[in-house]
This record gives structure tokens, C-alpha cells and sequence, in this order.
């Protein structure tokens, strides 16, 4: 079979169609049912003629990966092992909330940078995911949970597995493929991209006219630290990553955002809060605070509410400064412990499964 359809822009549906013999708009035809009517495959797309469905989905197929298992939190939060094609798994997060619902999802299976407070890092990296694997995700989970972006707020944030700078052609074209108003339609302003701080990649993203919001993993008050928890700034230095920072293209509506996990005793100090706004001070942003949320094979520690408390109110005293409430803890799916967990399992395929015992 050839590569699938989900994945494709519209010009590439368009000359594929084109090379079947068929007139230029059955690839429209085909665009908006993948993308925006959410058909899974060729079948669904019922203006085709019988004939190209069969020949459609006989030669390429849709190209959602496959429910492998669910995780369900006490929260409401949904964990997916989302199967691909080559049988590797990755995982998508559905976090529902009282006004709006957000996916987290995956741009590569595992992830390149060693971040030492994520579980994600212990896996390394297997390879980058397809635009089709990235956008999947997101038609995978909202067919599952019955969302739709026009109906409801709908939030997709590239905070899974992987680095998505590390893997950026496939990113920009998901992200294309989420915001064309005649398809998926999430407004960029809804799609948020998360990186470790790959310095060149961030002043490529920003060139993009079309790209989500950017967030960047900070996680300590000075250059040793950073160091220390994420190695990879010893190569990305914190005041280069700072400059590109400065010199990063915001539009009129947008703020940077910094993400900041907070590890007892180790970058949560009074000292470290006075030192990330003093270094953030002068940039359009926000910062949010992550306690930390602890895995297996990780040896840190959360903070307490109070300690917690303490950092984000110096921090808010120039810059708004928010706590991320943990979600789905007890499933593995929050910030930092996404590692495929429980694998495939015969018997539990694809259906709601307990969650696995906390270490």
C-alpha cells in the first residue's frame, strides 16, 4: 500500500486524484472529507464515486493510528497508546476542562533531548513522526471523544513525545493542516508548539506565517543549572536561547510562554524565582510553573503548595505567572511522564484499561 491520505495538503490530494483520471475537484472532494467531516478513511467519503473509494482505499487507506489502549484518570483525563503503522506506539493526552478540551500530542516516538526530570527521555529516539502521524493524533482523539472545533474550544498543544523543532518540516505542515479554516479549522492561536530551546529551529519557526504559539522548557534561574537538567543548553547556551528569545517575531495578539517544573530543592528557591524575572523581565510572556510530576527511574522531588505558592508570587510581580494543575497523574499522562507505559496487550486492545500502579 502507499503512503496514506491523512497527511496530505490539498494540492497533493488534488494531483493524486489528477493521476487517477479524475477531475481536479475530487481532491477537494477528498480534503474536506478527511479534514473537515472527519471521515476515517475513502469509504467514508461519500460524494466519491464507489469506484475511486475502493481503488483510494485499497491503494493508500486513511491513515489514523489505532486505538491501541485508554488510561482514564479519576480527573477526566484520557491517556491514549496510539498504534502506527509500523506498530510503534506513541502516546496523545485528552485533558477536558469546564469551557474548553485540549490534546496533547506527539511529534516523534520518544525524544532526542535528556531532559533529566522527564520520563519521555529515558526512551531516546526511535524517529520522527509524519505530518499524517502528527495530524492523526488529532482526528484519532476527536473521534473518540466526539470533539469538534467549530462546536466548542478546542486546544492542541505538541507537548508530547519529542522535541517538535527536531522534526519541524512534518510540525509545520500538521500545524497548516490543523488551522485551514476549511478543514480541521483550529485558529492558530489554539495550537501551541513546545521546545527544549533548539535555538536555530526557533528562529526558523518564527519565518512560518502560518505556526501555532511557542512555549520553551526554562526549568532553572542560571545557565549551570540549565545545564545540569537539560543538557542539551550546553550546546544552546541560556542567553543565546534568551537572544533568540528577544528577537523572536510576535504577533499582536501572542506572548511567549515559559515553562518552568519546579524540583524541590533544586530550582524552586526564593533566589531562582527572583532570578527567572530579572532574565525574563523585558520580554512579552508568561510563565508557567509545573510542580513536578514524578516517574519511576526519576530521582526528584515536588514541592510543597506552599513553596510553590512562594515562587509564582515573586515571578508575578512583572510577569503573569501561572500553575499548571496536574493532570492525570495517576494515568502517566502528565507533563513529563509520557514513556508508553503499558504497551500492547491482546486482551486489552483498544478498550478502557485500569490505570498502572503508581511506583
Amino acid at each position: 500500500m502507499s503512503s496514506p491520505l491523512i497527511g496530505r495538503d490539498r494540492e497533493e490530494l488534488t494531483a493524486l486524484l489528477v493521476s487517477m483520471g479524475e477531475p481536479r475537484y475530487r481532491g477537494e472532494q477528498v480534503y474536506r472529507g478527511l479534514y473537515r467531516d472527519r471521515c476515517s478513511g475513502p469509504e467514508g467519503i461519500t460524494p466519491l464515486p464507489r469506484r475511486v473509494r475502493e481503488i483510494l482505499e485499497r491503494e493508500h487507506g486513511g491513515g489514523l493510528p489505532a486505538v491501541d489502549a485508554r488510561f482514564v484518570s479519576a480527573d477526566g483525563t484520557a491517556r491514549y497508546l496510539m498504534r502506527l503503522d509500523d506498530s510503534r506506539l506513541v502516546e496523545s493526552v485528552f485533558i477536558p476542562d469546564a469551557a474548553r478540551d485540549t490534546l496533547c500530542i506527539s511529534t516523534q516516538v520518544g525524544c532526542p533531548v535528556d531532559c533529566k526530570f522527564c520520563l519521555t527521555a529515558l526512551m531516546g529516539l526511535e524517529r520522527n513522526l509524519t505530518a499524517g502521524e502528527i495530524v492523526g493524533q488529532v482526528l484519532a482523539l476527536a473521534r473518540e471523544q466526539g470533539l469538534d472545533s467549530r462546536r466548542r474550544q478546542l486546544n492542541v498543544v505538541m507537548m508530547g513525545m519529542g522535541e517538535p523543532l527536531l522534526n519541524l518540516e512534518a510540525v509545520m505542515k500538521a500545524t497548516r493542516l490543523l488551522a485551514d479554516p476549511d478543514g480541521i479549522a483550529i485558529p492558530q492561536r489554539r495550537i501551541t508548539v513546545s521546545t527544549a530551546g533548539i535555538v536555530p529551529k526557533i528562529r526558523e519557526y518564527g519565518e512560518h506565517d502560518v505556526r501555532g504559539k511557542l512555549a520553551i522548557s526554562l526549568n532553572a534561574s542560571n545557565p549551570e543549572q540549565r545545564t545540569e537538567l537539560m543538557p542539551i543548553t550546553a550546546r544552546y547556551g541560556l542567553e543565546e536561547l534568551l537572544q533568540a528569545c528577544r528577537q523572536y517575531p510576535l504577533r499582536p495578539w501572542e506572548r511567549l510562554t515559559f515553562e518552568y517544573v519546579l524540583l524541590r530543592g533544586i530550582n524552586d528557591s526564593d533566589r531562582d524565582a527572583s532570578s527567572v524575572l530579572g532574565m525574563l523581565a523585558r520580554l512579552r510572556c508568561s510563565v508557567n510553573l509545573i510542580p513536578f510530576n514524578p516517574g519511576p527511574g526519576i530521582p526528584y522531588e515536588t514541592p510543597d503548595a506552599g513553596r510553590v505558592e512562594s515562587f509564582r508570587s515573586i515571578v508575578h510581580r512583572g510577569i503573569p505567572c501561572f500553575v499548571r494543575k496536574p493532570r492525570g497523574r495517576d494515568i502517566f499522562a502528565a507533563c513529563g511522564q509520557l514513556k508508553r507505559t503499558v504497551g500492547h496487550d491482546s486482551e486489552t486492545d483498544g478498550r478502557e484499561v485500569p490505570a498502572p500502579s503508581r511506583p
